[in-house]
């Protein structure tokens, strides 16, 4: 029984219980919704190619429902894109990608972005590995400002050998933030992924945690980070796109 000398904004926290028929299903759907993470659009046309082609065989062999239903769904996991809470508080740089630490170094910035006014000289680098079995979406590391983004085509290496940021095909973000930093997200293609899509422009406003691209199948990002960052990652180590945090940057005045 609820005590009538309760306020209405004592229960403005409880969640709406769903009665009826109709509240139920719309609550069930609110759960799917929930469970099943939303699809990077980069990803339609391969699922919708993918598609087409199981049910054309499932139509040519009278069976096989089950089997192009599969396929689809395995191929439709690859471009998932969830949702993700990204920690808000200032100096701080989030991983770029989901995947598994690879490397943790220095790097000089990519020459073409240094063409383009980013500041030269070594920088603290973080490489993320994706396998197959991982998110494929990018995210921002940091609020900010896009700079620049330069495509550089390239060889397709296994993305987890160092070699790989030098000779791989890729596409580099320079990411100005709102504290005066400027940082490098690398999207590298590697032996399976073939394709690299980079929504952001030059003049985009963004916020950390926001999704920017997607490499299809297995790769590598690379996040190169100001100086005098402290780098909190070790090889090895299990990184959340948009969740873990990767450095401390340093303080900016």
């Amino acid at each position: 029984m609820v005590n009538s000398d309760q306020s209405p904004a004592q229960h403005a926290d409880r969640p709406e219980v769903p009665t009826g028929p109709g509240g139920t299903v719309r609550h069930a759907l609110a759960l799917v919704r929930d469970t099943i993470p939303p699809l990077h659009p980069g990803g339609a046309p391969v699922i919708g190619a993918v598609a087409a082609a199981a049910f054309g065989v499932r139509a040519l062999r009278g069976r096989g429902t089950f089997g192009a239903l599969a396929v689809t769904a395995g191929v439709a996991a690859f471009f998932r894109s969830p949702q993700r809470t990204t920690p808000r508080r200032a100096g701080i740089a989030v991983a770029p990608a989901d995947g598994t630490v690879s490397l943790v170094d220095t790097a000089e910035p990519p020459e073409d972005l240094v063409a383009r006014g980013l500041p030269p000289g070594p920088r603290p680098r973080v490489s993320v590995f994706l396998s197959v079995y991982d998110v494929h979406v990018q995210r921002v590391p940091v609020d900010g400002q896009v700079q620049a983004v330069e495509h550089r085509p390239g060889s397709y290496l296994s993305a987890d050998l160092p070699a790989a940021s030098d000779t791989n095909a890729r596409t580099a973000l320079w990411v100005h933030g709102t504290d005066g930093h400027d940082l490098a997200v690398l999207q590298i293609a590697g032996l399976v992924a073939r394709r690299i899509v980079c929504d952001a422009a030059p003049g985009d406003e963004v916020r950390a945690g926001e999704v920017y691209g997607l490499i299809r199948f297995g790769s590598r990002v690379d996040l190169l980070l100001p100086p005098g960052s402290t780098v909190h990652v070790e090889p090895g180590q299990r990184a959340v796109g948009g969740e873990t945090v990767l450095a401390d940057l340093p303080d900016p005045r």
